[in-house]
This record gives C-alpha cells, structure tokens and sequence, in this order.
C-alpha cells in the first residue's frame, strides 16, 4: 500500500477536517488516508497514472463539505424527512386557522373605524399575507432548530395502515350535495321574500324589506339568484361526471363569482336597506360591522376556492 500522500489529497483531506470537531480529526484523517490511499493503489494495479488514478478517487468521493458532514453527523437539508411531514402539518394547520382569524379581527377594527372599503381591503390582505409571512418563517425555524438539536436522536413516528382515512362512501357525498342544495334553497329563498317578510313595518303598515331597494331596481337581485343556481348546477355537475379541466375551472369561476359580486356590494354599502336599520333602532356601527364581516368573509372563499381549486388540480 502507498502511504505517501500527494498535494491534491492533502487539500482534500484538509478541507474536510477543517469542518470537523477536534476530537474527531486524527481518527477519521488516518481512516481517510488509508483509504485513498487504498484506491489510488488499485486504479495504479489496473493500469493506471498515479496522478490520473488520484484524481479519480477523489471526484468519486465527491464534495469534502458533503463528505465532512456525513462524518459529523450534519444535516445538510433545512428540514430532513423524519420531521417534513410534521411540520408541513402543523404549519397547514396554523395556516387555516390563524390566518383567518387574524383576517377577520382586523377587518372588523378597520371597519369600526370607518375606514373606506379600498383600505379595509388592502389592510385585511396586508395583515394576512403578514401573518403567513410570519408563521412559515418561525415553524420552519423552530424545526430546522429540532433537525439540528434533537433530530437524530428522536426517531420518526412509526406508520401503520391504520392512520390511512376512510374514503367518503358516494351515500355520503350525496347526503352533503343534498345539504348543500337545501342551504342554497334556503338561502334564495329568503332573499326572494325579504321584501314581503319582515319584522318591520312602515306608517302604512307595508313591511320593509331587509335588503336595499337597490337590488331589486336594478335587477341585480335577479342575478345573484341565477348565479346560485348555476352554483348548485356545478356542484351536481361535479358530483356525477368525470373531473376535466374545463369543469374545474368552471367550477371554480362559478363558485368564485358569488363571492365576488357580495364583495362588492358590501363595499358599496348596497346590502342593507337603510330604512330598515332606522325602524328597527340599529346603531350606524352595526351596517359597518355587517358590510367588514361580508367583505372579509367574501375575500376568504375566493381565497379558499381558488386554493381547493389549485390543489385538486395537482392531485390529480
């Protein structure tokens, strides 16, 4: 065996120990040595350039810093496999509910605070873009601080069949699209006869509606009514025919535009009838807390959906 050890590996056994502890280093340069050493002479038995031969082990040992982390025991991933799946978990799982929340909460401050709907909006996107920003940067923080502390010495979960979910039966679906149709029903229904229906009256004992006149004078009422019903029409749509691309995204217009037209009209302050929130004695805070609470809620389904959407898109 050759023992003497030329420049070019000098230079990679240094860049090696150099990023290992102290108390590891003469053991692990006399194993690397001797084994360079080893295959240097080999490649020279089976014909070969010592100078050529050297060159080669090395460019198959490959990068010192991958070489020298294996040898400390370094991660070199941000996140490795034993603890991935925990954290993509828990930070979903913050992601839907504190976001949200958090949107929520300052949409109602603004809206208190009679700030304008181009504000509102802007404010409740900013603060949760800000609040994501925030719990992606930590959770990952906190776990690449895992990776490196405790990492190898926790072993990962053990798997077995028994946490795979149970697939949704088709009855099932069906009971939810039936829930579905029922709420939609419900749903129309009530805004077709607000303006019949009513807890308030005026001085010739009409009943006042609930809804702005508006909505009924210009036909928009109309509108959303037949966008509800197309709404639904996907929704069974989806239940009985094979998922496509076209369908998805229709779909997903569809479901996007209710939301998007309630938006809206929120923000134009076109819901409420003003004549009724003055015969029934609400405050002037409780039409801007009900317009924030609609403009907030709006905003999250289009969120939600264009998510879903884009999701079972990549599953498929």
């Amino acid at each position: 065996m050759t023992t003497t050890a030329s420049t070019l590996t000098d230079r990679y056994v240094a860049a090696i120990l150099r990023r290992l502890p102290d108390g590891q280093r003469p053991d692990i340069e006399r194993e690397l040595r001797a084994s360079i050493a080893d295959a240097v002479d080999d490649r020279m038995e089976a014909g070969g350039d010592r100078a050529e031969a050297e060159f080669a082990v090395l460019t198959e040992l490959g990068d010192p810093a991958r070489l020298a982390a294996g040898y400390a025991e370094r991660p070199l991933q941000l996140i490795g496999p034993a603890l991935y799946l925990d954290y993509t978990r828990l930070l979903t799982a913050l992601l839907v509910t504190i976001v949200p929340a958090v949107t929520v909460a300052v949409g109602l401050v603004q809206g208190l605070r009679g700030e304008s709907a181009l504000d509102l909006v802007g404010g409740t996107l900013g603060a949760a873009l800000g609040t994501a920003a925030h719990l992606v940067c930590w959770t990952t923080l906190l776990f690449a601080i895992i990776e490196r502390v405790a990492g190898r010495r926790a072993p990962a979960r053990r798997w077995t069949p028994d946490a795979l979910p149970e697939p949704p039966t088709r009855r099932a679906r069906y009971g939810e699209l039936i829930t579905y149709t029922v709420a939609m029903v419900l749903f129309a229904t009530l805004i077709l006869l607000s303006p019949v229906i009513s807890t308030e009256t005026d001085a010739a004992g009409a009943p006042i509606g609930l809804f702005a006149p508006w909505l009924w004078q210009t036909g928009f009422v109309y509108a959303f009514i037949a966008l509800v019903t197309v709404n639904l029409a996907v929704a069974y749509a989806k239940h009985y025919a094979r998922w496509s691309v076209p369908l998805a995204v229709a779909g997903t217009l569809v479901e996007i535009a209710c939301p998007i037209a309630l938006l809206w009209l929120a923000a134009g302050d076109r819901v409420l009838n003003p004549a009724f929130t003055q015969a029934a004695a609400w405050p002037q805070s409780a039409t801007t807390w009900i317009n924030t609470a609609l403009i907030v809620m709006s905003a999250l389904t289009i969120v939600f959906t264009v998510i879903d959407g884009i999701a079972r898109a990549a599953r498929r």
